[in-house]
């Protein structure tokens, strides 16, 4: 559940530090420290654009406009306009009940299968796919095509062709599915977007979301579950204020274990270091959320901790995550009623990690009950 612990050397050492990624890409910069971690990631001299040639990867793509994340203003403001309507928290409230529905559906499967059952496969994977399938009109039916284009995208060992085809086959499908949806409106996402957007665009949104939707929020779900197995005495913190307790486990998790990279498009003051223009930056957000000067005993798990919602596990700035409304909600609804409907809820064998992928989380979780 920690992050490496050179991270918290790092902190204490050299919170701002040079760093070789590798097989011939350039240098970066690491951070590690909360505060410098939201001075870099608010800083108007940042690029997200993965085509740059200084940015922090191994494999360079250009994305599209539509994968608004990974562009940079005005196209990345005009996405996130369209959008920031639609993650408002009285519309997102309005799927509450939809995906405890959807939990009782997936829970009562796994049941049916008999212990023991992969969490990941029959709970933690299919809800956020049956909840962002709702949201956008997507057909759950597709969901199996969508997870494994999704997996190619955050998969730290393929190459740039492999996530450039996933990303084309994702809005490939999107754009068919935009055009039915001019043809025959639905009250969706999708129309929605099919009718201020361009086909393309619109289709490129869509595949974005599904992308950034599901795979993050599911290994939140597993690592979630795994968390409060392995601190029992602190379940009654979770089903009194999930709202609370959500936030810590957020914290404490961090599920970005490559970090956030960046480009400076200009020189940055910061931490004592100024990094230069040109060059390529990661914040790394569990290392910023273990800060002790922040955090008091920050590699400890307290879901009573008064600031827990000071993490910086969706980012900071105009790139942090728009659908952090969607992710609270649906963790807020899940991990409580897993506990109260499966009490005796146990890991049954070895638990497995994504441990190359830029999202970390439990690939398979058997579990009893």
């Amino acid at each position: 559940m920690d992050p490496p612990r050179q991270y918290a050397r790092f902190r204490h050492e050299s919170p701002i530090t040079r760093i070789s990624l590798g097989s011939g890409a350039p240098d970066a910069w690491l951070v590690t420290r909360w505060e410098d971690a939201r001075t870099v990631l608010a800083h108007s001299a940042t690029s997200t654009d993965m085509s740059r040639p200084a940015f922090p990867t191994r494999s360079h793509v250009a994305m599209p406009p539509g994968f608004f994340l990974f562009q940079d203003d005005p196209v990345h403001d005009v996405f996130r306009k369209v959008l920031t309507r639609e993650f408002m928290v009285k519309k997102i409230e309005a799927l509450r009940a939809p995906t405890l529905e959807i939990l009782d559906g997936v829970l009562q499967r796994m049941v049916s299968v008999g212990s023991p059952a992969d969490f990941v496969e029959h709970v933690a994977l299919p809800l956020p796919s049956l909840v962002i399938s709702e949201l956008l009109g997507v057909p759950y039916a597709d969901h199996e095509f969508f997870q494994h284009h999704s997996r190619v995208l955050i998969e730290g060992t393929v190459t740039g062709e492999q996530k450039a085809s996933a990303q084309q086959a994702l809005s490939d499908y999107l754009e068919d599915l935009v055009v039915r949806r001019l043809r025959e409106p639905q009250d969706d996402l999708i129309t929605r977007l099919g009718r201020q957007l361009s086909t393309r665009d619109a289709a490129d949104v869509g595949s974005f979301l599904l992308f950034a939707g599901h795979e993050t929020t599911a290994n939140m779900i597993g690592l979630g579950v795994l968390a409060m197995l392995q601190h029992p005495e602190q379940l009654p913190l979770l089903l009194e204020n999930p709202v609370g307790a959500i936030e810590e486990l957020l914290r404490y998790l961090t599920i970005a274990q490559s970090g956030l990279g960046r480009v400076a498009t200009s020189d940055i003051p910061v931490g004592g270091v100024t990094i230069r223009e040109g060059e390529g930056v990661i914040v790394m957000l569990n290392s910023a959320n273990r800060d002790e000067a922040v955090f008091p005993d920050a590699d400890v798990l307290d879901l009573a901790r008064p600031n827990a919602r000071q993490h910086v596990a969706f980012g900071y700035g105009i790139h942090q995550c728009l659908g952090q409304p969607l992710a609270r909600m649906e963790l807020q609804v899940v991990l409580p009623e897993v506990f109260r409907r499966l009490p005796a809820l146990r890991v049954a064998g070895s638990v497995t990690y994504k441990h190359t992928a830029a999202a970390y989380g439990p690939a398979r979780m058997p579990v009893e009950w």
